[in-house]
């Protein structure tokens, strides 16, 4: 139904059968366009190109991102290239000079748990990982986590990566310490699964960004930081001197927005892609809502196709799910090892059929460019 958005990625790649989505999404059309478009007003603007950026595109952003969370403070969003200057910031904000305690799951992606693991190398760095499975009892062995310790961060995706299931978070930042701050990896999530900030956007941060479901590519991040914010994030950049800033005799002074979380000089044609793709949306009604009952209606297709064919592995017998209706945009196999899983991805490579892996799971991505001829296909290469 909607294959038409994506016309040039489809005919760059006419006998591909792309279930890949949840780690390289297809571009929008319209994303093209915008790109040429951040040429040209780099050519218009020059030396003004910032000050057209920070006063029309950045407010742009702000604003459509705010509408798909419902947040009342668009301009509490910041950008960045990557998630893990966001990762890093918020960890630079703690006191290092203290010993750090940090709550996590052992289930959140590379760009925070490779730098945990790292620092958890350090003799005041402490952290711990509740694990996700099973997942009955996630929330309550994470809210028993919670009450268990003082925390200086709490850390949780909303769509786990690994797995596609998703959690109450709503629930759990309520139950959170109200001193330690709650970030929310909603990367998995966002233009996927329904999230309303607006209960807890006092008291959460919030990062994702627009290279999986927002469909615009790498490169435009964004963290929202909850307005009673009053951080000093020790890796800052030169964006945070834009703002009014505070500071007390010879220190270096902050933003009191979002900006206190602000980096350095970046490529913002990701972000006139990313705008131009969520404005496509809107156009065609395309809410998160619609969005997702479409994919929850390729899931539902691609199960039946599956036990139609019986396969040995592919199966349901092997599928990671809690509540089918309440789940990320991809359907996770858990295979009998990772070797398993490795051959299977590149076996159906060579059919033309795209998938990916994390360990012994095996990951299908669906997306608005397939429809039940894709799925049947797809299956029939497994």
């Amino acid at each position: 139904m909607y294959k038409h958005l994506y016309k040039r990625f489809i005919e760059a790649n006419p006998a591909l059968l792309h279930f890949a989505c949840h780690s390289h999404h297809y571009w929008a059309d319209v994303s093209r366009e915008a790109q040429l478009q951040y040429w040209d007003d780099s050519a218009k603007h020059v030396d003004d190109k910032w000050n057209h950026i920070f006063s029309v595109k950045v407010p742009q952003a702000q604003k459509l991102i705010a509408e798909v969370l419902n947040l009342s403070h668009p301009h509490q969003l910041v950008f960045a290239p990557n998630t893990h200057e966001f990762v890093f910031r918020l960890l630079s904000s703690l006191d290092w000079n203290q010993n750090i305690r940090i709550l996590t799951t052992d289930s959140e992606f590379y760009s925070f748990d490779r730098q945990i693991n790292r620092l958890s190398e350090l003799p005041q760095f402490e952290v711990v990982k509740v694990p996700t499975l099973p997942f009955e009892t996630f929330h309550e062995r994470f809210e028993q986590a919670m009450d268990s310790a003082d925390w200086n961060l709490v850390f949780i995706s909303h769509v786990f990566f690994n797995s596609g299931l998703t959690c109450d978070i709503e629930r759990l930042a309520k139950r959170a310490p109200a001193e330690c701050p709650f970030v929310i990896d909603g990367y998995h999530s966002f233009m996927a699964v329904s999230l309303n900030l607006k209960p807890i956007e006092d008291r959460v941060f919030y990062v994702a960004g627009s290279y999986k479901y927002a469909q615009g590519g790498e490169g435009c991040c964004f963290l929202y930081v909850p307005p009673a914010t009053r951080h000093r994030p020790m890796y800052t950049g030169w964006f945070a001197e834009l703002s009014k800033l505070s500071a007390i005799g010879n220190e270096v002074g902050y933003p009191t927005d979002a900006y206190q979380y602000a980096g350095s000089t970046m490529d913002f044609s990701a972000m006139y892609r990313l705008i131009a793709t969520l404005e496509k949306f809107k156009d065609q009604g395309l809410t998160i809502t619609k969005i997702h009952a479409l994919v929850q209606q390729n899931q539902k297709h691609f199960l039946e196709e599956i036990d139609k064919a019986g396969h040995a592995l592919v199966n349901r017998q092997n599928l990671i799910a809690a509540d089918l209706n309440n789940h990320g945009h991809f359907l996770t196999f858990n295979l009998p090892s990772t070797e398993a899983t490795t051959e299977l991805v590149k076996k159906m490579k060579t059919r033309g059929l795209v998938t990916d892996s994390r360990g012994s799971r095996l990951r299908f991505g669906f997306g608005l460019y397939h429809d039940a001829d894709d799925i049947k296909a797809a299956v029939a290469r497994i």
